[in-house]
């Protein structure tokens, strides 16, 4: 929908598509949706829900086994990001590496976007 031609929206490293992978094949799912909401404090959320079907209108991103689609209102917040999973003493998580962010919480769980003019003036 918002994708240039030959490039995927989101890019996958390999422990995301292991990770994702491994979800599918555990959970008998078609992949990971992936979306955001409003919310937290720095406004926006990402959201990842397993699907058991694929919707004609999602971006899909296939890589490595692993199958990501990208829900219709979150293609043009999404693009261009990187999703990684990453493993640590305490915790095991996606990451999400996206250059549409201009502001995050301190926690990391809530993300702000970046508006149409701090867009125009990088390019």
């Amino acid at each position: 929908m918002f994708g240039i031609p030959g490039k995927q929206a989101v890019t996958l490293t390999d422990k995301a598509s292991a990770q994702i992978a491994k979800l599918m094949a555990q959970g008998g799912t078609q992949g990971l949706r992936i979306g955001v909401k409003k919310g937290g404090c720095a406004g926006m959320e990402y959201t990842m829900d397993y699907v058991s079907e694929i919707d004609p209108n999602d971006e899909v991103v296939e890589q490595d086994g692993a199958r990501v689609m990208i829900a219709p209102m979150a293609q043009m917040f999404l693009f261009g990001t990187e999703i990684d999973y990453e493993v640590s003493l305490l915790e095991a998580s996606f990451k999400f590496r996206n250059p549409n962010v201009s502001d995050a919480c301190g926690c990391g769980e809530s993300i702000k976007f970046k508006d149409i003019d701090e867009l125009a003036a990088e390019k």
